[in-house]
């Protein structure tokens, strides 16, 4: 484990660098406060510290208050090392950021002691971390798929586009369904519908760009949002993500199994600054609509466009397009 050394004696950080290296520790040692707050600002800085009291250019109390205003930074566990032992002192050094504090002279097992209680800590604290990672996760993505879920894509796709009509871009809603999805799960069983699945998903993924973002819309349809799409562009874009589903077949458990998939795209350029769920509806309709058309293709939502049978109004078997 890292663990930084800011002392200006050069005979008392010598010390303490030989101290620590026998002890296991990668040891990085700076001679003021300047520079250990330079480590410890590090994107992979030390975690652990020993910070002299009193230092050139900034001492340290100084380096572990301007430690503590960077919450973007992991948490670093930060020793005081000073020859004064009043309790002002102490109340003073702990109330800017330090998390112990030790008096000169001291033992080197005692500091070895403290520093094992600093990893511990920083260990519960990686775990806590860890854990709200986790819990943020689960609830923003798919179980199945990791893809973002529902909630997650629809939150994205609102300020998606509020920000294309502010900067006048525009922005490309694809509405994929997979092909005849219940007959694979009817005669291979769940196991492979939900191989299917995972394997779409990533294929989705891969055919987009970074800073595009694709979700997990329910059962077997996923929503795919192509930020700054120029309008003439998009159907292109959108013909590449339909051919990577079709163009190999996918591996799963019963062997390799050929599907596609059929899209509604609509482009918010032609819509104007409508609500998120009218255009979610007319993208909709242009995925039925594609269906309608034998599959396997895509249509594009056109405004003012009549569809022959109002989505609200088809059978709920056909809604579900399986």
């Amino acid at each position: 484990m890292k663990i930084l050394i800011a002392d200006d004696e050069a005979l008392s950080r010598r010390l303490l660098e030989k101290t620590l290296d026998r002890a296991g520790y990668e040891v990085i040692a700076v001679e003021n406060g300047k520079q250990a707050l330079e480590q410890l600002c590090k994107p992979n800085g030390p975690r652990l510290a020993l910070l002299d009291w009193i230092m050139p250019e900034l001492d340290g109390p100084g380096v572990c208050r301007a430690v503590r205003t960077r919450t973007e930074q992991p948490y670093a566990y930060m020793v005081l090392l000073t020859s004064k032992g009043s309790k002002e002192e102490t109340v003073l050094g702990l109330e800017s950021g330090a998390d112990d504090y030790l008096t000169k002279p001291f033992n080197a097992e005692e500091l070895r002691a403290r520093l094992r209680v600093g990893e511990r800590i920083l260990l519960l604290e990686d775990r806590l971390v860890e854990a709200r990672e986790n819990m943020r996760f689960r609830a923003t993505h798919d179980q199945l798929t990791s893809l973002l879920n529902r909630g997650a894509v629809m939150d994205l796709l609102v300020r998606e586009l509020h920000r294309s009509h502010r900067e006048q871009k525009s922005t490309a809603i694809l509405l994929g369904d997979v092909d005849h999805f219940k007959r694979v799960n009817d005669t291979l069983g769940h196991v492979v519908g939900d191989e299917v699945l995972i394997e779409i998903a990533g294929r989705l993924l891969k055919s987009v760009r970074s800073y595009d973002f694709v979700g997990r819309y329910g059962g077997e349809e996923f929503l795919v949002v192509l930020s700054n799409c120029n309008p003439s562009y998009a159907p292109g874009r959108a013909e590449e993500i339909r051919k990577s589903i079709s163009n190999r077949p996918m591996q799963t458990a019963k062997g390799p199994l050929t599907l596609t998939m059929s899209f509604g795209v609509l482009l918010s350029s032609e819509w104007g600054q409508k609500p998120v769920e009218e255009l979610l509806h007319e993208v909709d309709i242009a995925l039925y609509e594609a269906k309608a058309a034998g599959r396997d293709c895509l249509r594009m939502a056109q405004p003012g466009a009549k569809v022959e049978a109002p989505h609200e109004m088809m059978p709920q078997a056909v809604r579900r397009r399986r």
